[in-house]
Formats: C-alpha cells, sequence, structure tokens
C-alpha cells in the first residue's frame, strides 16, 4: 500500500495522489461495467488518460485508439508491452494506467542488467530465514507478487535492459497467473483485477531481445512521437505548466514562442529536414525528443525566473538545446554549427536564437 504522506511537501506525487480529486469524480460518476478489480470501467479510464475538455486534464495527447487498445488489453488475461523510442511517455502512460486501473501506480520494478530474479519473485529476510528456516514469514514479497495477491497492476520499466534469464520469470506469472514458491511447497495466485504493463526502449532492440515465448504473453502498444508540431508544443506547454507548479518556480508570462521554437529544432534535427522541406539536416546521436524538450524549456523557465527579468527569452533556452544537442562533442558539434549557420541564421524572426546560441559554444 502507499504510505501516507504529506502531499504538498514531496517533489513529485504519485498518480493517484496528484489527481486524486479527478479519479474520484469519474468514480463517482462512473455507470459503465468494471472488470473485477478496477476501480473504474474501461471507458473512464481512457477518459481519465484523454481527458474530458473539461472537470479531466488529458494525460496522454495522442491517437485514442491506442489508448483504448491498451486498456482493452488489460481487461484480458494479455499483459501490456508499451514499446517507443525515448521520450514517447511510456512511463507515464504506465503510470496514470496503474493508478485509474488499481489506484496504486507504486508497483514498480526498475529493469537495469544487473535486475536479479529476486525483483520479479520474491527474496528472503536472511536473518528470519538462518533463525527460522523457510517460512512464510521470511519472504520478502516483490511489487510482482504484491500486486498477485491484491490484485493490482504490476509495472516493469525497460523490460530489454534485463537480462534474458531474468525475463522468462515472467513466463508462468503471465501464462499461469501464479508464483511458485517452491522452498515452501506452495504458490501465490493471482486475484482478479491482476495484471502486467512493462516499457521498452524501441532503441534497446538487440540488448536483451524478448524470447517469443515472454513476447506471446504480451500485447505490443507502439507510442509514436507527437504527429504534429503542434501537438508536440501542446505536450511540451503542459508538462512544463505542470512541472513549473510541483516546483514552486515564479510564474513567468507565457513562453509559448519559445517552446514552439524548441519543438522546432528537435523535430527538425531529429527529421533531417528543415520545415522548408527542402533543406536536409544531419541528425545527431541523441534522440531529441518530446521529454527533453520538456526539460529544456524547464530549465529556461528557472533561468527566466531565478537569473532574468521572469521571460523566458531565446538566451535561456539556447544553452539547454545545445546540451540536449551536442551529445558527441566531434560529431555532433559539427552538426549543430552546420544547423546554425543554415537555418536558423536564415530564419526570420530568430537572430536572437542564432547569437545566443553561438555565445552559448
Amino acid at each position: 500500500m502507499t504510505a501516507t504522506i504529506d502531499t504538498p511537501t514531496v517533489l513529485r506525487p504519485h498518480a493517484e495522489q496528484s489527481y486524486a480529486h479527478e479519479l474520484a469524480a469519474l468514480a463517482a460518476a462512473d455507470d459503465k461495467p468494471r472488470p473485477p478489480g478496477w476501480r473504474l470501467s474501461p471507458q473512464a479510464v481512457v477518459t481519465y488518460l484523454l481527458g474530458d475538455g473539461d472537470q479531466i486534464s488529458p494525460k496522454y495527447i495522442g491517437p485514442r485508439r491506442l489508448m483504448e487498445v491498451a486498456v482493452a488489453t488489460l481487461a484480458t488475461d494479455r499483459a501490456l508491452l508499451l514499446l517507443g523510442v525515448p521520450g514517447t511517455a511510456k512511463t507515464w502512460v504506465s503510470e496514470h494506467l496503474a493508478a485509474a486501473i488499481s489506484g496504486d501506480s507504486t508497483l514498480l520494478i526498475q529493469g537495469t542488467a544487473g535486475t536479479p530474479e529476486e525483483a520479479i519473485r520474491y527474496g528472503w529476510n536472511y536473518a528470519r530465514l538462518l533463525a527460522e528456516g523457510p517460512t512464510p514469514a521470511a519472504v520478502v514479497p516483490s511489487p510482482m507478487m504484491v500486486a498477485m495477491r491484491t490484485g493490482a497492476i504490476a509495472r516493469v520499466e525497460e523490460l530489454t535492459r534485463v537480462p534474458s534469464d531474468v525475463q522468462d520469470t515472467l513466463i508462468t506469472i503471465l501464462s499461469e497467473k501464479t508464483l511458485p514458491v517452491p522452498e515452501l511447497g506452495d504458490e501465490v495466485m493471482a486475484v482478479k483485477g491482476f495484471n502486467v504493463i512493462a516499457t521498452a526502449n524501441d532503441r534497446d532492440r538487440g540488448v536483451n531481445e524478448l524470447s517469443s515465448a515472454l513476447r506471446r504473453r504480451f500485447n505490443t502498444v507502439v507510442l509514436p512521437v507527437p504527429g504534429s508540431v503542434d501537438e508536440e508544443v501542446d505536450i511540451v506547454q503542459r508538462r512544463v505548466a505542470s512541472l513549473g507548479r510541483s516546483l514552486e518556480l515564479p510564474e513567468v508570462p507565457d513562453a509559448i514562442n519559445e517552446i514552439r521554437r524548441v519543438v522546432t529544432v528537435f523535430r527538425e534535427l531529429r527529421e533531417g529536414l528543415a520545415a522548408d522541406g527542402r533543406t536536409k539536416l544531419k541528425s545527431p546521436s541523441g534522440t531529441l525528443s518530446t521529454a527533453e524538450a520538456i526539460s529544456v524549456m524547464t530549465s529556461g523557465m528557472a533561468l527566466a525566473s531565478h537569473f532574468g527579468d521572469g521571460v523566458v527569452r531565446a538566451a535561456d533556452v539556447a544553452a539547454g538545446i545545445r546540451g540536449a544537442v551536442v551529445r558527441d562533442p566531434v560529431t555532433d558539434a559539427v552538426i549543430w554549427r552546420e544547423y546554425l549557420e543554415t537555418v536558423a541564421r536564415e530564419r526570420d524572426g530568430w537572430k536572437d536564437f542564432y547569437r545566443a546560441a553561438r555565445e552559448a559554444e
């Protein structure tokens, strides 16, 4: 269970805490059938994710059908795999899905190259194990075991970074809905409402590919990059405003012009083509994701608030953009200079950005 905390003092509350009023409003008005163990109906979960244009704010801006497929998957016996390039809101969506369905997004397993089998199955309190032998009291349950016992959603982040033999621990859990505990001659049987949401980075293919047996247990939903500049600007604007409130940054005037500039730079370099459709560009080694654009703008807001006059200008975002683009100090630096000289320098209304970017080098 989520610990009781003073939410206003927390840097980043969990989704079910930040949006408790929205979840409560949806639950009160929800008269649609709910799958066993769910706090909301599938239709209400999708409304929570996409917003209703009134009381419910959008958490995900993108194709509605993707969210419908994701939610419908979790209402079946198949697990959900959210796949996409970095910065496509995979973690964000998985957190909000778990919050809306189970009311608890904290049953999280972070996948890394060093993730052990115990992180998915269970561990032991070795002091009790030595004193008492293998007993139920000596078992340290994993988030997966807790989710199975309580009928909740378990989340696995960066599944393809987990070693292959540890990944396959999930096969029995997902197919049989049981977790054997052979040391006790027992097993944990999943309660209705249990399911798994995993995320994976598109660029990690080949790191630890999922076995065909494990992949069959998942329904894969690919989260795309935003389809247009306006859509990406909307996402960045909403998230930057939310982060600004959470970080208690001083109020700044509308920074939509600089948000659009950051998004434009990232999209042009990401796609290797300037907005005019004629100028071809080299793409840098970084992903230049929407999440990085949010980070650049949040940093720009802090600079403008604490070291400027409170208005976000080109100089406040130029260094952040350069830091996101130039990951390789040799190759990426050349690509960045070419962009400045061939695109930014010649674009109407971008002289201030060109000067600020050159000064930041």
